[in-house]
């Protein structure tokens, strides 16, 4: 096989240091995925007139909850035996920054916190679980690309050996033949997914159901992630011997939780946009008393 026409990727996944601390590609691209969202949730709050005063406690749990997801979800789901198995090990499953954040553990932890900030604020302020879920994860899919060109910028999380125009070679990471760069393909799929869903919502609200947005996006992102899968290199050594890896055992619960929300959003959901009761109420009619003659 020749790697005449791969692409050498050597991109210095440090953007500068100052003294010990560096200042990388892959924690600008997570944080700016947020301030993106944080964005395109004020639009999403001034369009069905809920305060924006609930944005701040917002990106507070959801960065929260992504970070201690992500990083239980690889110690638990990838390496169990490391990180509980010695006292070193079970101690560094609170520094994030040595590496090994895992998509499927910050996805739950996003269900689950999500739950809560529904729970809290949502009754006073007119929306509910399913509503901040079907807006929640088109942001998450513009997050999602960032944190995979992140990927990209630190050169893991790579495919199989490929003889296509467009495999890259990992120099730092002393690879010498072409490999699928398969963040760029989660990237580009979460991409077009986000700006699909973006359209619906801008476009469509008026006729989706409750649900339906949130449905969608189980379905076709952790669908993508699952084919994906099968030309990605093993993430740890147990997933060799495995027919599928644990990104696509995990994914497959995500899928058909969305066949079953879609479905039953399409039949039994509420109007997807956010009802505010005391402003739809009939203003009450006065009528003019009778003169007393």
């Amino acid at each position: 096989m020749t790697d005449i026409l791969a692409i050498h990727w050597h991109v210095d996944p440090v953007i500068f240091n100052i003294g010990p601390l560096a200042l990388r590609w892959y924690s600008v691209l997570f944080v700016s995925g947020f301030i993106i969202g944080w964005f395109i949730f004020k639009s999403f709050f001034r369009k069905e007139d809920i305060p924006e005063k609930l944005l701040d406690p917002l990106l507070y749990t959801l960065l929260i909850a992504t970070i201690v997801g992500a990083r239980l979800g690889h110690c638990l789901f990838y390496q169990p035996d490391y990180y509980l198995g010695s006292w070193q090990g079970f101690l560094e499953i609170f520094m994030p920054w040595k590496g090994g954040l895992a998509s499927h553990g910050g996805a739950i932890a996003l269900l689950l916190a999500m739950w809560w900030y529904s729970a809290h604020y949502g009754k006073k302020y007119d929306f509910d679980y399913l509503w901040i879920m079907d807006r929640l994860v088109i942001t998450v899919c513009f997050a999602g690309a960032l944190i995979r060109l992140g990927n990209l910028f630190n050169s893991e999380i790579y495919g199989d050996v490929t003889n296509l125009p467009w495999g890259v070679v990992f120099d730092l990471r002393g690879e010498t033949l072409p490999k699928h760069p398969t963040q760029l393909y989660e990237a580009l799929s979460y991409s077009i997914l986000g700006f699909g869903l973006l359209w619906a919502y801008n476009h469509r609200l008026d006729r989706l159901k409750r649900g339906e947005i949130f449905g969608i996006f189980l379905i076709v992102l952790f669908g993508m992630r699952f084919l994906i899968e099968f030309i990605k290199e093993p993430q740890v050594g147990f997933e060799e011997t495995m027919a599928l890896n644990m990104g696509q055992i995990l994914s497959i619960p995500f899928v058909v939780a969305g066949i079953l929300l879609l479905i039953w959003s399409i039949f039994k959901g509420k109007p997807a946009r956010a009802i505010h009761p005391a402003k739809t109420k009939p203003e009450p009619t006065h009528y003019a008393k009778p003169l007393n003659k």
